[in-house]
Parts: C-alpha cells; sequence; structure tokens
C-alpha cells in the first residue's frame, strides 16, 4: 500500500478526499444517524475531527456523490435528493467581550442571509436564522441540515469572566431553541461542542437532541482505532514501536468496546515521525490548572476519579465539576462503567502518557513560573534516580519546594496537608513519565507511591511533621511490610520516607533503607 497526503489541519472533506489524503471511514455512524433520528449533539475534546465530520455531513445532504465514491454510504444514499445546508461555526472569533458575541452572530447571519439570498426581514437573531431555515425549506423543497460547530466556545472562551460568560450562554440559548421552534423546516441537525453544558442551563429549549456523546455505539464516531493504524494508516508505521504508540496517545474511552487515538497525535507522529505532546501543546488552558490549584484538587487523586452520569454532565459556568471539566476537555476518560444500586458510576483516569506527563508538567510550572527552571529539574530528577544519588534526589526537591514563592501560600492553608506533598513529588514523577502507582493497597496499609524504573522499585512514604514524629514514615513502611507485595520480580526495593514541616513547607527528612 502506497502512502498518501496526511490530512493535518484538514477540516474540508472535499478537499482531503480530492488530495487523496488518508482518511477513516466514518459514514456508517453517519447512516445509522439518519436512519435512526434527526436531532443530534455530540461532545468530544478539541482536535478530535468534529468539525470534519460536520463537513462530511454537509457534502453528503448537498449531494455531492463524486466525494463518497468507495465509502460506506455511497450505495445507501438516495443522491437524486439534494437538500439545503445551513451550518454555523463559532471556531473562530473571541468572545470575552460584553459585545462581542451579538457582533460575531449577526456577522455570520449576514453571511448566511447572503448566501442564501435571503433578505432579513427581522432584528433578532433568532428570528433572522429561523426566516432563513424557514426560506431555504420552501424555496428548495427540500428539509435543510442544520449544523452547529464549536456551540459552546462563546461561553468557554469567558469562563474568567463570569458574567459575560453568563450573557454568551443566555443569548446562545435563544439562538439554538430556533432549532427545535423550526423543526418542520429541519431534515437533520448536528451540534457538536467541547462541553455538555446541562440541558437546564443551555439547553432547556432543546430537549429533543439525542445526546451521543456517551453512546457505546457512536464511541468511535470522532478519533482513531487500533484497526485504522493497522489497516488505513499502515503504510506509515514502519520504524515506529507500535507499544510505544499505544502508550503514547491511545486510551480515549466513551463507554464503547474500544479505546481511540486522538487524530492530531497520530498525523503528527507519522509526520515528525518521533513522539511529543502534540495535542497538549496545542492549547492547555490556564483555567484548567488555576481551576485544580483554587479547589485543591491533588494530582495523585486524578488517576482515578470517579463519576456518576449527573457529575460528569455537571457543566455551567457557575457549577463546574472538576471531574465534568477534566472529563469534556480530554484530560480524563473513562476508564470503566459500573451500576451502583442502578445508578451509572464511571471510573475516570488519564488516557495515556502525553496527557498524564504533560498535565502534571503544567502544574508543576504553576506553583514556580519557571517552565526553563522545571524542565532541567525534570532532566535531573532521571539522572539522579538512575544513579540512585537519594542524596540528590533529597536536595533536588529542597530546591524545588524552596523555589515556590511565598505568596503562593497566602491565605492558602494547603501546606498543612500530607497530600500537597505527595502530589508534588507525584507530579515530578508523572512528569518525567515514570512507572507509577499511588495509594497501592495491600492487606495491611495503602502505600503513598511506588515508582518502577530500571529495573528497580521505590517505594515512598510521607508525613507532615506534628501528624507524626520523626521516623514515622519508614516505621510504616517497614512494620507494615508495604515490600512483601514487590518481590516476585526480584528487583531491588529501595524503601524511602519523606517527611515535610508544614512551617518551613519544605523537606526535613530523607531516610532511605532496602527492603
Amino acid at each position: 500500500m502506497a502512502k498518501r497526503m496526511l490530512p493535518i489541519g484538514m477540516q474540508t472533506f472535499s478537499e482531503l478526499r480530492e488530495r487523496d489524503c488518508y482518511y477513516v471511514d466514518k459514514t456508517p455512524y453517519i447512516a445509522r444517524m439518519v436512519d435512526e433520528g434527526k436531532h443530534y449533539f455530540l461532545s468530544r475534546p478539541r482536535r478530535f475531527g468534529k468539525s470534519l465530520l460536520l463537513d462530511t455531513l454537509k457534502e453528503l445532504f448537498e449531494g455531492n456523490e463524486a466525494l463518497f465514491d468507495g465509502l460506506a454510504i455511497h450505495d445507501a444514499w438516495d443522491w437524486s435528493v439534494r437538500h439545503p445546508v445551513l451550518r454555523l461555526s463559532f471556531g473562530s472569533g473571541h468572545f470575552t467581550g460584553p459585545d462581542d458575541l451579538r457582533t460575531e452572530v449577526t456577522d455570520r447571519l449576514v453571511a448566511l442571509e447572503s448566501q442564501a439570498q435571503v433578505s432579513p426581514r427581522h432584528a433578532s437573531a433568532p428570528a433572522r436564522l429561523a426566516h432563513v431555515i424557514r426560506t431555504l425549506h420552501e424555496r428548495s423543497g427540500q428539509r435543510v441540515a442544520v449544523l452547529v460547530d464549536e456551540y459552546d466556545k462563546p461561553i468557554l472562551d469567558a469562563l474568567e469572566v463570569p458574567e459575560v460568560a453568563r450573557a454568551n450562554r443566555d443569548f446562545l440559548r435563544g439562538l439554538y431553541a430556533v432549532v427545535k421552534d423550526s423543526d418542520a423546516h429541519i431534515r437533520f441537525s448536528f451540534i457538536t461542542g467541547v462541553s455538555k453544558f446541562s440541558k437546564v442551563s443551555l439547553f432547556s429549549g432543546l430537549n429533543n437532541l439525542t445526546d451521543l456523546t456517551l453512546d457505546p455505539r457512536y464511541s468511535a464516531i470522532c478519533g482513531y482505532t487500533e484497526a485504522d493504524l493497522d489497516t488505513v494508516f499502515a503504510p506509515e508505521l514502519a520504524g515506529l514501536d507500535r507499544d510505544k504508540i499505544r502508550d503514547w496517545y491511545n486510551g480515549y474511552g466513551w463507554i464503547g468496546t474500544e479505546k481511540v487515538y486522538n487524530p492530531f497525535d497520530i498525523l503528527l507522529l507519522f509526520r515528525n515521525r518521533s513522539f511529543g505532546a502534540w495535542w497538549f501543546e496545542t492549547g492547555t488552558p490556564t483555567f484548567l490548572v488555576e481551576t485544580l490549584f483554587r479547589r485543591r484538587v491533588s494530582s495523585v487523586d486524578l488517576d482515578g476519579m470517579m463519576a456518576s452520569d449527573e457529575l460528569l454532565s455537571a457543566f455551567d459556568v457557575d457549577d463546574i465539576a472538576v471531574e465534568a471539566l477534566l472529563f469534556q476537555t480530554g484530560y480524563l476518560t473513562i476508564r470503566n462503567k459500573e451500576s451502583l444500586d442502578g445508578e451509572a458510576l464511571y471510573s475516570l483516569g488519564y488516557p495515556n502518557r502525553e496527557v498524564r506527563q504533560s498535565l502534571n508538567r503544567s502544574l508543576l510550572s504553576h506553583l514556580v513560573r519557571d517552565r526553563t527552571r522545571q524542565n532541567t529539574n525534570s532532566v535531573q530528577l532521571y539522572r539522579l534516580l538512575e544513579a540512585n544519588d537519594f542524596a540528590g534526589l533529597e536536595a533536588l526537591f529542597q530546591a524545588f519546594f524552596a523555589s515556590i514563592p511565598y505568596e503562593w501560600y497566602t491565605n492558602n492553608d494547603i501546606a498543612a496537608y500530607e497530600g500537597y506533598y505527595a502530589s508534588v513529588f507525584y507530579s515530578y514523577f508523572a512528569g518525567r513519565g515514570f512507572d507509577i502507582v499511588v495509594e497501592d493497597s495491600s492487606s495491611r496499609g495503602r502505600l503513598d507511591m511506588a515508582v518502577r524504573f530500571n529495573g528497580q522499585i521505590y517505594l515512598f512514604e510521607f508525613k507532615v511533621v506534628g501528624m507524626a514524629g520523626h521516623g514515622a514514615a519508614m516505621a510504616q513502611l517497614k512494620d507494615r511490610r508495604y515490600a512483601d507485595k514487590y518481590r516476585s520480580p526480584g528487583q531491588p526495593i529501595h524503601l524511602i520516607a519523606v517527611e515535610f514541616d508544614k512551617e518551613t513547607r519544605n523537606v526535613v527528612a530523607f531516610e532511605v533503607a532496602r527492603a
């Protein structure tokens, strides 16, 4: 199989097909949607191919048959029928000012009216949109396909300016209600975005939407599967470690039977032939990191959060659950679903190494605001552990805690909590990409952190002075015989007891012993 062009950054279906790019056929999902329903909603993180999916729908409803030659839907579609398409996207534009959204919507409506050759008869945005939809139907004799891309960007842009975010949300509620009110004129509607705002706050007028976000049949409607890499992208795999690709980029799940890759990561990997945090580096919001710190969410707790259906949907300007924020933006994903007395319960965790490593690096950088120093420290951590230089490790962490500005602790009593110090250690090791297990349970208790590296095992226990006397951490490691659980591989085991002083906010004891 010959190599093709990598569709990096392409969101236009016609260009992708005409230039013979790699394409993962998503039309079986489209065929099922059209056959089974009418109004749909889908939430997926950024860079997952939502815009390309909408553009595919546009070309399909407009009847551009040649573009679908060889795809699954080609022989199942009636190409003699062409539907007018109305597409509204908020991908461009910035919406933090009080009048930004109204201005942008007005400009988009002017463009839609011009394209449809419809003269505006109304002043309000919802009325103008409804008029365009109705006119397109009446003029063509065919109902309209309505496609809305990045429906939530005007709200997400303004989250740090709550009064603007609330105003944008309320404005959009009226605009999107047009979809339901215009049902008689619509053949199909599809709304996509990153987040899933609660129906009460934004979609109260759109209770006819079918939400595909957690429908297992549509779990791979965006993203690439293992099979896609092994078939569609087979020519690109030569010279790349397949297991490493899996470790770095696979792991996103929406309850379906298989996990998926972020397309942006895979395409950049094939182009650059090297592993990097391609998706993460395209825009991790400062808002996310600051929210985690403000709510005292320990990095140790991120990998293993539990959430209900209600909690995963608890996303609104004035009520953003951390679990919902992390899940909907793609920094945590669903690992498992279980039923607890009839209620769905989801286990969340990092999807892959890219996210785990990069997010923890961002959390550390937020503490010291010095990315250059953080990168240097990360490299030093690797070399010190590789040499089992425990004195050097102690000095490294003492220097890091000392570098955190005093102002960070002002009106913040977080330094009194053991979890704070444990999370700093965890983020250091996770940010370096080490194999880590936290709060590992045994019959004798729960170990704070285990690290496997270079054929050796390092078991950490953390204590804050005042909560326990000096030596309590090592005593716990030994008395509870945490090492017994790790002896089977026959690897050297190191017990590392770290104690902190809440007054100096630093390491005051760093004791090491062989198990």
